[in-house]
Parts: structure tokens; sequence; C-alpha cells
């Protein structure tokens, strides 16, 4: 209230100084008997409850009082917290996936058949996690970097050189060569887009994946089968578009190496479906090799059983057989 009258007392300062100087001591008084009435009619406030971890503060008399201390508010980035534990532990769990799948790709590179023939893209976990598509990628570019396509293609061209096949070509070194790079161009094209590209696009699993139980029929035919019918990354299985499409890809860009006799429509669909039938026979060798292995296994521990029989036969002391007793 002295704020609020302080303009009107400057103005009639000049005439009324004694009732200027009167005004703050009336006007104190209704002030006063209103706030006295409000504090009255006002209940009391509750009595704050002294937590343990209340705060000291000393008073104007040198006392201690207890005033509790503030409880922590929670901030916004607390309340985000809280909401973003949900998608911070979907992200681990996707990532503990990522990295038991590369386990996984990680023991596939150790799979040879003969101890020469690599089968990194052959898996016996029928629950082995799908592949991403940069994981997809690196196990093309592991198998066709491996020693073995370069073996095969070696042996591909010396069989054509034999036969002298693509007679445009011609012999020697020259004609080997060329034989030995359209091979393999042949088989890394293919692969790079029936293995890598096309996998990653139609979200299709490039490995092969053994039966290995069940009747012999019944593992050639699921072998055979594997051409053409492939599981996908969601688990489900349906028909293989990336083998046989990568195959006929690969077939149309060799046209480019080839000579120009073979630069048909017939020849395209021909080598596709020849990589394709390649591919059955692939599979057949992956799946019954196991089998084979294992009844190595088993001629050589029963052979040499029978070794360790018969030499412990022979080494074994004989026991003199006393005389019947004198009658």
């Amino acid at each position: 209230m002295h704020s609020a009258f302080r303009p009107v007392f400057g103005t009639l300062f000049s005439c009324i100084a004694l009732v200027a100087l009167a005004c703050p001591l009336v006007s104190q008084q209704p002030a006063a008997s209103i706030a006295a009435t409000a504090a009255t009619s006002l209940p009391e406030a509750p009595q704050a409850q002294i937590a343990p971890e209340a705060v000291a503060l000393p008073d104007q008399q040198g006392s201690s009082q207890q005033v509790p201390a503030p409880a922590p508010a929670q901030t916004p980035a607390a309340q985000g917290s809280s909401s973003s534990q949900g998608p911070a532990q979907q992200s681990d769990a996707e990532k503990s996936e990522h990295e038991k799948a590369e386990e996984q790709l990680k023991a596939q590179e150790h799979q040879r058949v003969m101890g020469v023939m690599a089968t990194f893209n052959t898996t016996s976990n029928k629950d082995a996690l799908p592949l991403s598509p940069k994981q997809k990628f690196e196990l093309f570019f592991k198998s066709e970097t491996d020693p073995w396509p370069f073996l095969l293609s070696s042996v591909v061209a010396g069989i054509g050189q034999a036969d002298n096949s693509y007679p445009e070509w011609g012999q020697g070194v020259q004609g080997y060569a060329k034989r030995f790079g359209a091979a393999y161009s042949d088989a890394f094209i293919g692969n790079f887009f029936g293995n890598a590209v096309f996998t990653s696009w139609w979200h299709e699993d490039p490995r092969f994946f053994q039966k290995g139980t069940g009747s012999g029929m019944h593992r050639f035919l699921w072998a055979a089968a594997s051409t053409v019918w492939c599981k996908r990354d969601n688990g489900k299985w349906g028909p293989n578009y990336a083998n046989v499409g990568g195959n006929l890809v690969g077939a149309a860009i060799a046209r480019a190496y080839y000579p120009a006799s073979e630069r048909t429509v017939t020849d395209t669909l021909s080598d596709g479906l020849t990589v394709s039938a390649e591919g059955i026979v692939g599979s057949e060798v992956i799946e019954f090799w196991p089998d084979l292995v294992r009844h190595h296994k088993q001629k050589q521990a029963e052979k040499l059983a029978r070794e360790a029989g018969q030499s412990g036969e022979q080494n074994a002391p004989k026991t003199a057989v006393p005389d019947p007793p004198k009658q």
C-alpha cells in the first residue's frame, strides 16, 4: 500500500503536508487489520515431516533447525532414459544375434570335403541365425578367394584344353589362360549375384542346410531340391530365385568374353542350367560326405580292434597244463 500511495503524496505535498504525514500512519492500520484477519482465517500449515536426511540450518538465535532436503526432481533426461530402455534392450538383442551369426560363420570357414573342397556355404544347424547383407557379401568373398575355386578352375581349364573346347582360343599357354579365366569368371560372377546380391535383395539364405537324418532317398531329394528351394531370412522356405537367377545372369554376362559363336540365347540358357545341375551334384556330395567319413572311421576302428585282439592272443603267456595223476 505504501508504494501505491506515493504518487498521490507527491502531488498533494505542497498543500496538505500534515495530511501527507498522517496518511502513512493511518494507512498502516487497515493493512495491519486486514493482515491479522487473513492470518486468523487461514488454516494452519501442516508441519513438515523431518526426514533422516534433513539438512540442519542455523536460525537467528544460533539454534539449529532441521529443514527437510528437497526430493530430487525427475528431469526430462531421466524420464527419457526410462522410455528409451525398450529400444536400447532391443538393439542389444539384435547385436547379440548378429554376433552369434558371426560366430556361426567363423565356424563354417573350417568346413571342407576331403580337406580341399571348401563348403563355407553349408551348415548343419537347422536353427542357424539369418545373415545380414554385409555377412552375405563377406561369405561370398571368403568363398571365392579361397584356394579351392582357383584349383577347380585350373582343372576345368585343363579339361577344356584337352578337349580343345572353343577352338578360337587356341592351344598353348594363351589358350589355357583364356579357359582358366573364363572358368573362374563364370563362378565368380554367378556367385556374386546368386549368393550376395540377389540373396540380399530377396532376403534368401545363401547356405545349403544339410539334412543329416532320415532315409537315404529323402536326403537325396532334399539335397537335389536345394538348387530351387531355399530358406529365407524370416525362417520360412520358398523358391530359390537367387540361385537360379544368379546362374542365368552369370551365363549372360559371360557372353561378353566367350567366342562370338557362343553368344546366343540357347547357349546362355544351356550354360545357366548346366551350372544349376552342377550345384545339385555338389549338394549331394556335401550331404553324404559326413556319412562316408563316419563309415571310413568305423571300418578303421574295427580293423584296429581286430589287430589289437590278434596281437594280444599271440603275446598272451601260455599256461602249463599239469600231467594227470598216475593210477
